[in-house]
């Protein structure tokens, strides 16, 4: 009898906790749907009686928010491109190459890890300013061109070639450039998948940095635009919904996308020296 009892418990709970995730979820896209108004009232109602496609309108034409759309995805695209090639590299040269102070250097990284990411947008902000990068999508994107999470992350990984492939390219006369590009590169594809999803998620839901960093509305991405929207609009429940489940779909897709991938470069990643 316990043989039975103890997996359907178990079954029991997940499936409890299924519906506690996705019920707060289905009901923000359920009120998206409603005409204006129809959630402001007791009790409120569960799914949309006469479902429409008038708040997503009213993004678009009255607030504008394909400008700030477009300006998230260069942002979280750049970012996650430019995060690949320069975590990619950095990490492939710790776990691969043979520098003085290599190790030194990476312990150095690691302790960097324990410093709050918000003691950093003060000096970044100055030296962005500085360069004249601010209020600029590049400067939103900058800090997210490499991380020291994204280079531990490929470095344990890279790891895992074997020195002897890389001797032997190198033998044949093969550069340390067409190494990383030809030989390391597609063998990190699984972990560079993972940290290219990683990357794209914070990068497109980031609000705080592009919040210090921007100033004109032109510039905009989509977080800070919805924090705008919130504050002329707080009683639009309809509205405000229709704008989180702009934000929340994309992150579902590229989820949903590279989902393969990215669960295997978080299981193959844990490679110790």
């Amino acid at each position: 009898m316990n043989r039975w009892v103890r997996p359907l418990l178990l079954h029991a709970a997940l499936v409890a906790g299924v519906v506690a995730i996705l019920a707060p979820l289905l009901w923000m896209v359920g009120v998206s749907l409603m005409p204006t108004g129809a959630s402001q009232v007791e009790p409120p109602p569960l799914l949309p009686k006469q479902p429409t496609l008038e708040q997503y309108r009213q993004l678009f034409l009255r607030l504008n928010l394909a400008r700030a759309l477009g300006n998230s995805l260069l942002v979280s695209l750049g970012a996650t491109l430019c995060a690949v090639v320069c975590n990619g590299l950095a990490g492939y040269a710790f776990a691969c190459l043979r520098f003085r102070g290599r190790d030194r250097l990476f312990a150095a990284l690691l302790l960097l890890l324990l410093i709050p990411g918000q003691v950093a947008i003060l000096p970044l902000f100055l030296l962005l300013r500085t360069l004249g990068l601010t209020n600029t999508l590049v400067g939103v994107a900058l800090p997210s061109f490499a991380s020291v999470f994204g280079i531990f992350m490929v470095r344990q990984y890279a790891l895992s070639i074997p020195q002897e492939l890389l001797e032997a390219a190198r033998v044949d006369g093969a550069s340390e450039g067409r190494i990383a590009l030809q030989v390391v590169f597609p063998l990190l594809r699984p972990v560079l998948v993972t940290l290219a999803a990683f990357t794209f998620v914070g990068t497109w839901n980031d609000f705080l940095w592009p919040l210090v960093v921007l100033s004109d509305e032109r510039w905009y991405t989509l977080p800070v635009a919805l924090a705008t929207l919130a504050g002329e609009h707080t009683h639009d429940a309809e509205l405000m919904m229709a704008g989180a489940v702009m934000t929340m779909a994309p992150v579902l897709l590229v989820f949903a996308f590279l989902q393969r991938h990215y669960i295997r470069g978080l299981t193959l990643g844990g490679v110790k020296e």
